[in-house]
């Protein structure tokens, strides 16, 4: 796990000293996510800089330093991630005559794009990865991002036309003629969902690289700022899951839980190598539960997990994860938070997060990463269940609104409710006026996972940027409404939200986390399965809890689901109520001029006064207040 930056300009000018400079900058804006080593390559003529910084998992020593250059000298790559199958790819690459000089995934990553091309050795792969590799033969520059999106990648153009990529902003940041203008739409985006999706970055003219998608950039391409070079799905999960629904599963009960085992098995045991030590997240919940019984089924010695709890008893599962740690004898490590080692981190969010992200539960988890930290270097952890399993009750709730509403004239019903605004976050009258306004299972599911319902409204210049959960190509051409609930969060909450807050919270520490769940193989099969196996009742998550319990007692296995959050409202009205104030100061949103000033008044008013529920639409308008002011 590492982080990578680099630059291409068009018009080199820069030579070699210049640019290693260049690439020495970008790299140590994230040196947090690689303290072991780093390093740059540079192609003067083509007036490029590749960047590496390295936190060493797999082959300790020099020869996996980078960024490394194939046996042939084509190839030169930056790579952040872990192909997880590279044993298995490397004994084949043998047999067809390459040799190795150490044993890191990265040697057989190139050795890989030699033998097959970059596609194909994606399509082979199996693991998590973002990487740039600079094809000297044909000068060309691919970017690449792993199917589910679990590791980052950024790319924009400066204002003298060079592209400029990183693991994180700052990277790109550190380039001089990078203009950082905030996206009034990106904005807009952080205050519905608490996180900005790709391909959308808070910077205007800097985009995500989608997951599993493929960047390839010619001189041309570089030119012309990528104009019909749009970035290409090497791995569509909308296709994948299609495909697998129509497929089905060919078995019963029983056979899918012997199939389940064996893929997760043997997706818990490829993510166990490392040259370093490592641990498990544990919450107590089924997902992680499941993950660390699988890791302590396969170790030769106690497991290292993980768990965190807070003072407030709604959001503290950690009996619960000391239960499952006892019965599975793993070496457990708890933390107990006060509030006040959360509310110290505050502060900190802006530069841990890099760009402004609102999910609350960004707190439990750095906390968590840093006690992980102090005991091992990689972590693996349950994330990805829910998506698959059915896992969320607002799922649910969501397929019963639908329902009872779907024998109703739903446009009508939606002139005739009218626009009830933001109040249908808060229950009663407004939020069934809301549910009546939604004219589909996409915007019931919209209502479902918006904070701010008009956020265009508060952002200044902002227009509505469309997300899977409101375009239409982003249904699945079958399935039922369940599956279709699934597909939306696995294309846009799973990786933009779920799988950033990881990334950007373990790598703040130098932490490498791991998904078991969203191993590509466990993803094709959850998607084959009809839904009794896994919502019957009452009860989500039907299979994976049916398989925990070969590990686990049923009075650990079957218990309400709590989340992962930290009581944000009550800080907001307590410890942290002046940081907030002095956040959102009148004088201070008119000036700044991203916000109009009177709605953000208002319901900090309110909030301040009793009403409920406004904590969720105030800490998307504090975590960007934060970022501007730690970054501009």
């Amino acid at each position: 796990m590492c982080g990578i930056a680099g630059a291409w300009s068009p018009h080199p000018t820069m030579d070699a000293a210049g640019l290693e400079a260049l690439g020495r900058r970008m790299g140590d804006a994230i040196a947090h996510r690689g303290p072991d080593d780093h390093g740059t390559w540079v192609d003067v003529a083509a007036g490029l800089v590749l960047s590496h910084r390295r936190l060493s998992i797999l082959d300790l020593g020099p020869e996996g330093h980078q960024p490394m250059a194939s046996a042939d000298g084509r190839w030169v790559i930056a790579f952040n991630g872990e192909i997880y199958n590279h044993r298995v790819l490397r004994a084949e690459l043998e047999t067809l005559g390459h040799r190795f000089r150490g044993h890191s995934d990265t040697e057989v990553l190139l050795a890989a794009i030699v033998q097959w091309g970059v596609q194909a050795t994606l399509e082979r792969g199996n693991g998590m990865l973002a990487f740039a590799a600079w094809d000297r033969h044909q000068r060309t520059l691919w970017l690449a991002r792993d199917r589910v999106g679990k590791k980052p990648l950024y790319y924009g153009w400066a204002n003298d036309g060079t592209l400029v990529f990183g693991s994180e902003l700052s990277a790109l940041r550190a380039h001089p003629a990078l203009r950082a203008e905030v996206d009034p739409d990106a904005l807009a985006l952080l205050l519905r969902l608490d996180y900005i999706p790709a391909p959308h970055s808070i910077l205007r003219g800097v985009h995500k690289l989608p997951a599993g998608s493929l960047l390839r950039l010619d001189r041309q391409a570089l030119a012309s700022r990528a104009a019909g070079h749009a970035p290409q799905h090497w791995w569509d999960a909308r296709q994948q899951q299609e495909a697998a629904i129509a497929r089905g599963f060919d078995g019963d009960e029983n056979a899918a839980l012997d199939t389940l085992d064996a893929l997760l098995r043997d997706a818990v045991s490829l993510r166990m190598e490392a040259d370093v030590p490592l641990g498990a997240f544990l919450s107590g919940g089924t997902d992680s539960s499941l993950v660390t019984a699988l890791m302590q089924a396969q170790s030769s010695r106690a497991v290292r997990s993980f768990s965190i709890g807070f003072d407030n008893a709604v959001h503290d599962e950690s009996a619960h994860a000391a239960a499952v740690a006892r019965h599975l004898g793993t070496d457990h490590v708890e933390l107990r938070a006060d509030g006040h080692a959360a509310l110290d981190l505050v502060p900190h969010l802006a530069a841990m997060f890099d760009e402004p992200f609102a999910d609350s539960s960004q707190l439990p988890t750095a906390l968590l990463c840093r006690l992980a930290r102090r005991h091992v270097t990689v972590a693996l952890s349950g994330d990805g269940g829910d998506e698959l399993f059915f896992g969320y009750g607002r799922y649910l709730r969501a397929l019963r609104n639908d329902a009872r509403l779907s024998w109703l004239p739903r446009r009508l019903l939606a002139r005739l409710a009218g626009n009830p605004g933001e109040r249908s976050r808060l229950g009663g009258l407004a939020a069934l006026r809301g549910e009546l306004a939604a004219t589909g299972l996409q915007q019931v599911a919209l209502q479902r996972v918006s904070r701010w319902r008009q956020p265009e409204r508060v952002v200044r210049g902002a227009r509505r940027a469309p997300t899977a959960y409101d375009a239409p190509h982003a249904l699945l051409g079958n399935g039922t409404d369940a599956d279709q609930l699934m597909a939306l969060d696995f294309a846009c909450y799973l990786p933009e939200d779920i799988l950033a807050k990881v990334d950007r919270a373990s790598m703040a520490v130098a932490l490498e986390a791991r998904a078991p769940m969203l191993d590509w193989r466990v993803a094709d099969f959850a998607w084959s399965l009809p839904m009794t196996m896994k919502y019957r009742d009452g009860r989500l998550k039907y299979l994976p809890k049916r398989l925990l319990q070969r590990y686990l007692p049923a009075d650990l296995v079957h218990r309400p689901k709590s989340g992962f959050g930290a009581p944000v409202g009550d800080w907001l009205r307590g410890p942290l109520r002046d940081w907030a104030e002095a956040q959102l100061d009148e004088r201070r949103l008119r000036e700044e001029g991203h916000f109009d000033p009177a709605p953000v008044r208002a319901i900090w008013r309110e909030f301040q006064s009793g009403q409920r529920k406004w904590h969720t639409h105030l800490w998307g308008v504090l975590m960007f207040q934060a970022w501007r002011e730690h970054w501009q």
